[in-house]
């Protein structure tokens, strides 16, 4: 089975939205690339094929939450902690839309692929539809799948 390291890092700079010196990002699944909202959990796809190495007690729905408040809840069970001390709170330990509050970088989790998954994700935090969009498109494949289209590719 196929796996990946899945964390990503800011800063504490300046650029993006959001307050000065709070550079953030997050991972969240959309219906299809050229779509500009994240999907509702419940229209997702990609968390139910994965499964946490590094957290084997997360459920699909921990991970979620996990990538898209960028680590500042640790899942579901937990949703009125957060993961770490020393954050800065809205007053009631709500995560500001803005991610301003969340961690700089999230490290994530180790996830291993139940099958193959092509996800197309965004980031909430620097997609403002004028001059920035942070999405992407993840395929994992199999040896074989990944050897049939290499062939595909040299004819």
């Amino acid at each position: 089975s196929s796996g990946i390291n899945a964390e990503y890092g800011g800063q504490t700079g300046d650029a993006g939205e959001g307050t000065g010196g709070t550079d953030r990002s997050n991972f969240l699944e959309m219906q299809g690339e050229i779509e500009n909202y994240p999907a509702p959990y419940e229209n997702t796809t990609f968390w139910s094929k994965v499964e946490s190495v590094t957290e084997p007690d997360a459920t699909a729905k921990d991970i979620a939450i996990g990538f898209w408040s960028s680590g500042y809840y640790c899942g579901e069970e937990k949703h009125d902690d957060v993961c770490a001390t020393g954050r800065e709170f809205d007053g009631d330990n709500s995560l500001n839309e803005l991610l301003n509050n969340a961690p700089a970088s999230y490290f994530g989790h180790v996830l291993k692929f139940k099958e193959s998954v092509t996800v197309a994700y965004m980031c909430s935090r620097n997609n403002n539809f004028s001059n920035r969009s942070q999405k992407g498109i993840m395929w994992v494949v199999t040896p074989e799948q990944a050897a049939a289209a290499k062939k595909r590719r040299r004819r």
